[in-house]
């Protein structure tokens, strides 16, 4: 790693923050200029949606049978065994869903955009892109915000719902609860903070997943070895941010919600 000094380290960190300020307002501000590129936005939502779905299901069914597994040991302390359903059901939905869920597409989803869109800067494709009069902003960028930030919504949904059941099986098989019981005490513990909470994140997660992909993807210099570095830092900065977000977004809505 080069050694630059600290004034030049500081430099490029504000310039950085700059450029990718506005290559998000930009993807946003976008959506209202035509052309919108549609059939892009879809076949984006397919591979990043539907792509990323075996890795959300696996990922929810594990997360909500361990936080069961886990959890039964301390309820039985208390002999409150029968509120496994509240706890998985809450935990999932306010947190666990939207944060995992987040992080799995971000590892998949960002270095893809990262690693693809600095290819095509490293091979000059932008550049042809710019002489044939398309903005590349609109055509590969835009696309890949909306159609992350719909999808990350719905396989949040998916990752819920299939962490309560994967929750279930474990309450049921390994500790003998009644299946209606636990179905019964994880949804009526559910009220409309949690549930709010739990589907606004996802909204936030996609965006960020999405501009810090194709920020690195876009700024990728220094050929393969450049592409290399810019998905791994897509990955990383992505996860970051997810994890400092949602931080400041639970925060925000528990105070909103003047949780206790």
């Amino acid at each position: 790693m080069e050694l630059i000094s600290p004034t030049e380290f500081a430099k490029e960190t504000i310039k950085s923050v700059q450029d990718y300020s506005l290559l998000a307002t930009h993807s946003v501000a976008n959506l209202f200029r035509k052309p919108r590129y549609f059939a892009d936005m879809i076949q984006q939502a397919d591979l990043i949606g539907f792509g990323s779905l075996p890795i959300i299901v696996l990922t929810g069914l594990s997360i909500g049978a361990e936080l069961a597994l886990n959890s039964a040991n301390t309820l039985q302390r208390f002999g409150s065994l029968s509120l496994i359903g509240q706890l998985v059901s809450v935990g999932m939905v306010r947190e666990l869903g939207p944060i995992i869920t987040g992080l799995m597409v971000a590892g998949r989803n960002a270095s893809g955009m990262a690693s693809e869109l600095g290819s095509m800067v490293v091979t000059e494709q932008i550049d042809a892109m710019r002489a044939l009069g398309t903005d590349p902003m609109k055509k590969l960028v835009t696309p890949r915000v909306v159609s992350t930030t719909v999808m990350l919504f719905f396989l949040t949904i998916i990752s819920d719902l299939l962490g309560l059941f994967g929750g279930a099986v474990v309450s049921v098989l390994l500790f003998g609860l009644d299946w209606h019981q636990y179905w019964n005490t994880a949804y009526q513990t559910l009220v409309f903070q949690d549930v709010f909470m739990g589907l606004m994140k996802p909204l936030f997660f996609g965006f960020i997943i999405s501009t810090i992909g194709c920020y690195y993807g876009m700024t990728a210099r220094g050929g393969t070895q450049g592409v290399g570095r810019a998905t791994t830092q897509a990955v990383v900065a992505s996860s970051v941010l997810i994890l400092v977000v949602d931080l400041f977004i639970t925060k925000f809505l528990m105070a909103v919600f003047s949780y206790q």
